[in-house]
């Protein structure tokens, strides 16, 4: 029998301001430059742990979600500045936003010389590109691992999908998923729906949070979908034994449940046709390349200074030559 293949799919934005925020290098000229050697020490730490045969790296496209924004103009509004681990600030704000777009940009030229298959497309977000290829034919019966903080991913984990959260240092799959929340992927949108989501601007339901919807709505945990109009009918049966003001709450706050399951749903990715019709070519088309000479290169460019990549060198060699070698059998 045949070893389980695996792809590594990257939220890629998340990763690098994680880097970008944590690692305070600095180049030999004196530059910041932690977002983008910190990215390339994630992606040798998860290659290294997670022995993928294939890596996808997933970028939020320009503009964000436009179809989203076209349902809530406030979508994603009010969010905080990043603040930086940073014992000195050597840079003005202005020099600070060039900095970051360069090693953001650097690091999307670094990845176009690896054997990493990569998506930024415009007026879409990764949430949905990820979600997307997750429901690839290509890869039933491969183990998907999504590498991401965000919460909405919980939604996409199933038998074979599971997501790392590296910043809370777990592996959500669907049972760990039901353990911690009481409530089933297939049911993850609508609990979350219920509480919302303040980073997305997305109010919910006051004083809602997951041990409530767990505990007043123990259904959730089963496989079996179910609706808004379900759970406002539930509250309306409780509410026949019960003075529980939750209850009220929510059949009274139904718009704004729906509204958020709209914007929060990723189990049909708000993504066009043509889109999709050019990820699943670009995942079966896959044209590998390693070009080693380049990379060293660009890290002389960029004064790196030191920077151990061994690791990810040698699982970057082994990926393109099983991709070559696959290519070459079709």
């Amino acid at each position: 029998m045949s070893k389980t293949k695996r792809v590594l799919i990257v939220d890629a934005l998340n990763a690098y301001l994680r880097a970008y925020i944590v690692d305070p290098s600095i180049s030999l000229n004196g530059d910041p430059i932690g977002g983008l050697k910190g990215f390339i020490k994630i992606l040798q730490k998860l290659v290294r742990e997670s022995n993928p045969n294939e890596i996808v790296v997933v970028w939020d496209g320009p503009n964000g979600s436009r179809k989203r924004k076209s349902i809530d103009k406030s979508y994603k509004e009010g969010r905080k500045p990043i603040r930086l681990n940073r014992a000195f600030h050597n840079l003005t704000d202005e020099q600070e936003l060039i900095n970051k777009m360069w090693q953001q940009s650097r690091i999307i030229e670094f990845l176009n010389n690896m054997p990493v298959i990569q998506f930024m497309i415009p007026e879409i977000e990764a949430d949905d590109v990820i979600a997307y290829l997750t429901m690839l034919p290509k890869y039933d019966g491969w183990q998907k691992i999504i590498v991401s903080n965000d919460k909405d991913f919980m939604q996409v984990c199933d038998d074979e999908t599971i997501l790392l959260r590296p910043v809370k240092n777990e592996i959500m799959n669907k049972d760990r998923v039901i353990e911690t929340t009481g409530v089933h992927p297939t049911n993850m949108a609508l609990a979350r729906s219920i509480i919302g989501d303040s980073s997305d601007n997305l109010p919910g339901i006051k004083g809602v949070g997951f041990g409530t919807v767990a505990k007043r709505f123990a259904f959730l945990s089963e496989e079996k979908t179910y609706t808004v109009d379900e759970i406002i009918d539930h509250c309306e049966k409780s509410l026949e034994n019960s003075k529980l003001k939750i209850y009220n709450n929510i059949i009274e706050g139904k718009s704004i449940i729906e509204h958020n399951y709209k914007m929060m749903q990723l189990y049909s990715p708000m993504i066009s046709v043509q889109s999709k019709t050019m990820i699943r070519e670009s995942i079966n088309n896959f044209d590998c390349e390693f070009n080693k000479t380049a990379i060293i290169k660009m890290m002389i460019e960029d004064n790196f200074g030191e920077l151990n990549w061994e690791d990810l060198r040698a699982n970057l060699n082994r990926i393109n030559r099983e991709c070559v070698d696959g290519a070459n059998q079709t």
